[in-house]
């Protein structure tokens, strides 16, 4: 018979369940069990032995068309690399970078014949790749990279240069040791017969980097980056391109070619158009990194709580027994907010990932479809890194001394995710990104508006803004519609309540920030002056928006639990994470008068109710998370 954990962890797994489980019980092998090396050598050996096992296992194939050698599964792709996270952070971003980046950027930006040369060589480790677009000089900003790839009509080759040392591709993983090629993003410069030569912009080229001895072909310098802050089994490494020929054909040219004499030609006529529907196309990659966060703090609260549930301090008044550190309320306090916000952004994930399976499978893409997926992408990407970051800090140190032992695993795992906030895209950036689609209403002129020509844009052309309900669009109206407000406690854990909060919240800061878009603009005479004046509050309204679509996914994924008992617990979950987001915010809501002072006060008081009443249930909670037992990887739990 079913437990409500086993209720919560169906609800929770979501679309691709079987996937979900399938990947737990391949992680139960001994070759999956987490571990600690901190030998570079060793621990890169351990994660390329660990991808040759997926690979053998299919791991791979979800990722790419049947067309192509693969089975067309988008969504099981990128559940099943999330999942990998449970085991070794390492394991999940080489994979990521094999099958994902370098693999995806050759399924999107290729054609037939690069998925011919390429696509069933890579899935089956026989072609091992990277993934090289950051510089030195510039990783958000990639439509400013410095490498470049002049074409030569005269050998029909392009000539790939790093022409200054900020060019120097950088951070690359797989690029220290163990690929032999390179999906490299230059910016491509050529011209018709009779015209002079221009750049058209940043496009990728396939780029052989080294031979089958492992040493660095003619013209490629590559170089190690060494020790990190944290996943050892990653390669990761710089490349320095000299002068180096690839053929006509290594231009990736789903988007734009270059014909023999030199003319360049696309379907996409505006170069800024061009570039945004290109790496478009490589979303999968951020939110893959999102889920995977997700996923690590998952395991860190699991860690914690058994921990909890377990370790005691202190006497307790008329008892021979100390306390279980589980039953202080200060305790409750640091963890079960942290599982609260877990479920919120794991149910928001699912929706995530299922909106890109539609997207990625369908025939034909509306184009403002895939920019609300971006910007949902990168919200939920900050929003879960920054999330596993905190959560996994909190999960040490309430473990104490223990914690810090890496025989407990929670160091590890600290040091592995916190690049999680920086790569794909740096959190404040992506944060910024989903503030620019909110203000300007999904317009397809602004993707490509550097922040300047943006905010000259919003400052005229702000438009009345439409919510877009995340999902279960009718349950959460009906929740709006039938609630019943009043200044008593009570109406703090009305759902509907809850969602007006966040509501009000969001559409007051993308309004007011509008405001301040337009009169920073009349009033500075420097744009950027007028631009870098209110970027901190078009930040906030955007951190609003992502607090607001996490929330509604809770909704709905309480909606889809089918056990009555499993529901009601996870309704009291959501009260947590709702609550826990007004109170962190509650001055704001004070400020703005959403709040009485007493009111306020209720929220607190709101904030340890709910976390009595989950102290019960704190087991059931962290086994609804299935983290695999093999997994968890600390000692201090016992067999």
């Amino acid at each position: 018979m079913a437990t409500t954990a086993d209720h919560l962890r169906t609800t929770l797994d979501g679309q691709w369940r079987e996937v979900r489980e399938k990947v737990r019980v391949d992680l139960t092998r001994e070759e999956f069990a987490p571990h600690f090396t901190p030998d570079l050598q060793a621990a890169r050996a351990k994660a390329l032995e660990q991808m040759r096992i997926l690979a053998e296992s299919g791991y791979a194939a979800n990722g790419f068309a049947a067309a192509h050698g693969g089975t067309g599964d988008v969504g099981a792709a990128v559940t099943s690399i999330e999942m990998l996270a449970m085991s070794d952070l390492s394991l999940m971003v080489k994979a990521g970078v094999q099958w994902g980046l370098f693999g995806g950027a050759i399924e999107n930006l290729g054609t037939a014949s690069h998925h011919a040369a390429y696509v069933k060589p890579l899935i089956d480790l026989d072609l091992l790749g990277c993934f090289a677009m950051t510089e030195t000089g510039h990783g958000s900003d990639v439509q400013a990279l410095e490498t470049t790839a002049t074409y030569d009509p005269a050998t029909q080759e392009f000539v790939i240069d790093s022409p200054t040392p900020s060019s120097r591709k950088d951070y690359i993983g797989g690029a220290a040791q163990h690929a032999r090629m390179a999906a490299v993003f230059a910016q491509l410069i050529t011209a018709a017969p009779g015209e002079e030569a221009t750049s058209r912009g940043v496009h990728c080229f396939v780029v052989p980097i080294r031979g089958e001895d492992g040493a660095d072909l003619p013209g490629v310098t590559t170089s190690d980056c060494g020790h990190k802050g944290g996943l050892p089994g990653v390669d990761n490494g710089r490349i320095v391109f000299e002068q180096v020929r690839v053929p006509r054909e290594n231009l990736l040219n789903r988007y734009a070619d270059v014909a023999e004499d030199g003319t360049y030609s696309s379907p996409i006529e505006n170069p800024n158009r061009r570039f945004f529907t290109m790496v478009g196309t490589l979303i999968r990659g951020r939110v893959t990194v999102g889920g995977a966060a997700g996923a690590a703090a998952r395991v860190a609260l699991s860690i914690a709580t058994r921990y909890a549930l377990q370790r005691r301090q202190f006497d307790k008044p008329k008892s021979d027994d100390e306390v279980l550190i589980m039953d202080y309320l200060v305790h409750q306090r640091r963890l079960l907010p942290l599982i609260a916000k877990s479920y919120a952004l794991h149910f928001a994930q699912n929706q995530l990932v299922t909106r890109l399976h539609d997207i990625q499978t369908a025939d034909e893409v509306d184009p403002q479809e895939q920019r609300e997926l971006e910007a949902r992408a990168a919200g939920l990407k900050a929003a879960n890194t920054w999330h596993a970051t905190r959560a996994i800090q909190e999960c040490r140190e309430a473990c104490g001394g223990a914690g810090y032992l890496t025989e407990n695993r929670l160091v590890a795992l600290k040091a592995d995710t916190d690049v999680f906030t920086t790569f794909e895209g740096d959190n404040h950036v992506l944060t910024q990104l989903v503030a620019k689609e909110l203000l300007t209403s999904y317009a397809d002129e602004v993707r490509g508006m550097s922040p300047v020509d943006w905010m000259r844009f919003a400052a005229t052309t702000v438009s009345d803004l439409v919510k877009t309900r995340t999902a279960a669009q009718q349950i959460i109206q009906t929740i709006l519609d039938t609630r019943q407000d009043n200044e008593e406690d009570g109406s703090l854990f009305n759902r509907g309540t809850q969602l007006k909060m966040f509501e009000d919240r969001e559409e007051y800061l993308l309004s007011t920030a509008a405001r301040r878009l337009q009169g920073a603009q009349k009033r500075e005479d420097d744009p950027f002056d007028a631009f870098n004046s209110v970027q901190d509050h078009v930040l906030r309204a955007a951190e609003a928006h992502i607090d607001r679509v996490v929330l509604e996914a809770f909704v709905a994924g309480i909606d889809s639990c089918e056990d009555e008992t499993a529901a009601d617990l996870l309704g009291d979950l959501c009260d947590l994470y709702a609550l826990t987001v007004i109170e962190d915010d509650k001055a704001w809501f004070m400020e703005h008068r959403h709040l009485s002072v007493e009111r306020a006060k209720a929220v607190t008081r709101g904030v340890n109710e709910r976390c009595r009443t989950l102290r019960p249930h704190a087991l059931t909670l962290i086994e609804g998370f299935a983290v695999p037992e093999s997994t968890l990887g600390a000692a201090m739990l016992g067999g």
